[in-house]
């Protein structure tokens, strides 16, 4: 055969191969495909990353909304409000501060860090895990330092952090937030210290309600009013140049402070109840502050006990609780061996935020069945996890929770404080599991939205496959017919659902 001759075969056979190829790979569903792309770039970090980045997300249901917030955001919130910072602990101030940004003096205007670039990082080093290194600080303890430092910044400025929040959910292709927000600032933890403690939940409550918490939800109700106000105004919603951010359903877990005496811990829970009673925007409750601190330790079967008698009360209303927000030595080995399950069985979580210490828990393969029986999510925050407690890849749980059929969601926890945000949650569940293939992800995506607290019956008949219910069954890229059409208006759930699935199918006809 001449060399002429011998090229052309191998041309044609290279034709050959590149056809048979197209046609399988148009054999593939798109969903295939996109599963085929993830895989071809799992070890390219920068493609992962762009493909992760434009994935749908569906819902981030454990967000702090006190610890969204970049710390270059808060620094302009601080300056927008005059406030001062010591610069030797980065800690905010209220004025008056000192005269001058001279860097001799100890208590200058927050606006001075403009100026100051060695002052403006210190404040940004300190108010979040930027630059952090082990050492002296543990990375808890660094971590949860942080707001004590930039709280005054908040404040006045909650609208502004709802905004900011929404429009980096947007951001990362998500569409629905569950932001943790102690709404009422201080007010029922005042109430609760005036009215002091009863060993009878009845009798406290009823004291309570006497002396004004009723009037308090009403006012925590208008004073969102007026931060959702803020929000809309800061994105723009409704102009030609609205934010994406606009597009998000942002909806409260009335947050708990755990930290505290128990008169106040009861007190901000009846308002989290009552809250979520008369306020749709508030699907339901969640305790918060580090759970190894002495009183969420100390009084935490006396917090399940308070949960079980206000749930009898209030059954519609909805828990989730962080649990299991423990490792190893950070407490003694007896109190890392029944908080998921307490929480799960007395403080009836339907939801269980980290989740991390499982495998110290009694019989945990038997919780694990018990978490998978009972349609328990557990909501991952892997930055999170590895920041402030140490304990991530092979030693993090995720991996026992998905084999054991748990349903699991990733979470950011507090993007602004770890430095972070859900696409980079994704990219890290990646490049850590292998075992995480795309269908999986979009799985977690799915299961974030199934397992929310917004309202109304669910798009899916089932989740382990997926299946619609009758009424919107059939191709979900397709326009909803007349039937689904109405079973999606009659629910806020489905129809957050139904979006998502479109979103995914515009998502994988690109792949």
């Amino acid at each position: 055969m001449t060399r002429p001759a011998a090229r052309l075969s191998v041309l044609f056979i290279f034709v050959l191969v590149l056809s048979a190829l197209a046609v399988a790979r148009s054999k593939l569903s798109a969903e295939q495909r996109t599963a085929r792309e993830l895989e071809s770039i799992r070890h390219q970090p920068s493609l992962l990353l762009a493909f992760l980045r434009e994935m749908p997300k569906g819902g981030d249901l454990h967000n702090h909304l006190g610890g969204a917030i970049y710390a270059e955001d808060l620094i302009d919130f601080a300056a927008d409000s005059n406030l001062c910072v010591d610069r030797t602990t980065s800690m905010l101030i209220a004025p008056p501060c000192d005269d001058s940004c001279e860097k001799f003096t100890s208590k200058p205007l927050i606006a001075c860090a403009y100026g100051d670039h060695i002052l403006y990082n210190s404040i940004v080093d300190a108010w979040s895990m930027r630059n952090w290194e082990p050492g002296n600080e543990s990375g808890h303890d660094h971590f949860f330092a942080t707001f004590d430092k930039y709280s005054l910044a908040s404040h006045t400025h909650v609208g502004e952090m709802i905004a900011k929040a929404a429009s980096q959910a947007a951001a990362d292709h998500v569409e629905f937030l569950e932001l943790m927000h102690t709404a009422d600032g201080a007010q029922s933890l005042q109430l609760g210290k005036q009215v002091g403690w009863d060993d009878h939940l009845s009798q406290l409550r009823d004291k309570l309600l006497a002396a004004g918490l009723k009037d308090i939800v009403a006012a925590t109700s208008r004073t969102l009013d007026s931060d959702e106000t803020k929000m809309h105004t800061r994105l723009k919603c409704g102009l030609p140049d609205a934010d994406p951010g606009c597009d998000v359903t942002v909806r409260y877990l009335y947050q708990v402070l755990r930290g505290l005496a128990p008169g106040q811990v009861f007190a901000q829970m009846l308002t989290g109840f009552e809250l979520a009673q008369s306020d749709p925007r508030f699907v339901g409750l969640n305790l918060v502050m580090p759970e190894d601190w002495f009183v969420p330790m100390h009084d935490f079967e006396l917090h399940m006990k308070m949960l079980d008698y206000l749930h009898e009360l209030y059954p519609k209303v909805r828990i989730a609780l962080h649990a299991g927000e423990l490792a190893m030595g950070l407490v003694p080995p007896e109190g890392l061996t029944f908080h998921i399950r307490d929480s799960i069985e007395r403080g009836h979580a339907e939801r269980i935020g980290h989740g991390v210490d499982l495998a110290n828990e009694r019989d945990p393969i038997g919780l694990l069945r018990e978490m998978a029986a009972r349609n328990v999510l557990v909501e991952i925050c892997l930055t999170s996890n590895d920041i402030i407690l140490g304990v991530k890849g092979d030693d993090h749980p995720l991996p026992l929770y998905v084999r054991y059929g748990v349903p699991v969601a990733l979470a950011t926890d507090d993007e602004g404080v770890s430095r972070t945000d859900l696409t980079h949650e994704y990219l890290r569940a990646v490049q850590t599991y292998d075992f995480l293939t795309y269908p999986l992800l979009k799985g977690m995506a799915r299961l974030s939205l199934e397992h929310s607290f917004v309202p109304g019956a669910s798009l899916w008949a089932e989740t382990k496959p997926f299946r619609p219910v009758s009424a919107c069954a059939g191709p979900m890229s397709e326009k909803s017919s007349a039937g689904c059409q109405k079973f999606l208006d009659s629910s806020e759930r489905a129809r957050l659902q139904w979006k998502l699935e479109q979103e995914y199918d515009r998502f994988e006809k690109k792949q």
